[in-house]
């Protein structure tokens, strides 16, 4: 008999204020693996009992005070990896990575919250900017010496990399998500071994988001949306690659996320 393993990625924007919709997320994407970014809670702050309440005994979080955080919940036992970088040497909580126990093999989870560069695209003149294209710069030379196997890594990723990423290629190109550089360090990262999952399922020419700005007030009606939020799996898993799903409609949950939740998967 087959076994598959489901994992969610969400950028939760404050686990607290937010913990509760975690429900409606177990209902609807019903994952094995859920992987939270933006938790903005210090380890000690975190809720101790959400996993628990999930079916998803086994937590693991880095997290700190007012931004930036994440955390893995899983019904699998997991096993932190502490040898990884502090990326950019700031020690700000954009990374957790683990092996979840599936039997003789177990799958190794990465959890990213890239920084999401502030407005202007200029490294000189905006340093948050700088730092953004630097992580990625790290990343790619991290997987180049330590290329993925049986790996999924998941985030928000604050890129949007293809054309129909965005809801409009021309317009964005000098937006912080969608310019040059960070698109095409993306897909130097992913190449360092990595299959982007959900365009696997979603062909390129198909718009695909993941979130919509606060700022929009009928987010359906205007659909301005950037695909932020991704999951890739290593290579060696594409032949187990099953089925995906973009859980548009927690967009309107009741005080939601400007993301949504990506779930994928995999035939293990």
């Amino acid at each position: 008999m087959t076994k598959t393993l489901t994992v969610a990625t969400w950028n939760i924007n404050s686990v607290r204020l937010r913990q509760d919709l975690l429900t409606t997320l177990m209902t609807d994407g019903a994952p094995d693996i859920l992987c939270l970014q933006e938790t903005k809670a210090p380890d000690p702050l975190f809720p101790s009992d959400l996993g628990s309440r999930l079916g998803l005994p086994h937590v693991l979080t880095r997290g700190m005070k007012g931004y930036n955080g994440v955390a893995i919940l899983s019904r699998l036992e997991l096993q932190l990896i502490e040898a990884m970088p502090d990326w950019c040497g700031k020690s700000d909580c954009r990374h957790i990575a683990a092996n979840a126990l599936t039997g003789d093999h177990p799958i190794t989870v990465h959890n990213f919250y890239i920084p999401a560069g502030g407005d202007i695209p200029d490294r000189e003149a905006n340093p948050k900017y700088g730092h953004k294209l630097d992580f990625i710069a790290e990343a790619k030379a991290h997987f180049a010496s330590n290329p993925p196997m049986r790996t999924v890594l998941v985030g928000d990723l604050n890129i949007a990399p293809l054309e129909n990423d965005v809801w409009n290629h021309r317009q964005l190109l000098g937006v912080v998500s969608h310019t040059p550089a960070e698109t095409s360090g993306l897909d130097e990262w992913r190449e360092q071994g990595f299959i982007d999952a959900i365009r696997y399922f979603v062909p390129h020419d198909q718009k695909l988001y993941t979130w919509w700005s606060y700022r929009n007030r009928d987010w359906r009606a205007s659909n301005r949306g950037r695909r932020l939020d991704h999951i890739w799996v290593s290579r060696d898993l594409e032949t187990c690659l099953s089925r995906h799903r973009i859980l548009s409609d927690a967009r309107d949950w009741p005080r939601g996320s400007d993301h949504v939740p990506v779930v994928l998967t995999l035939a293990i």
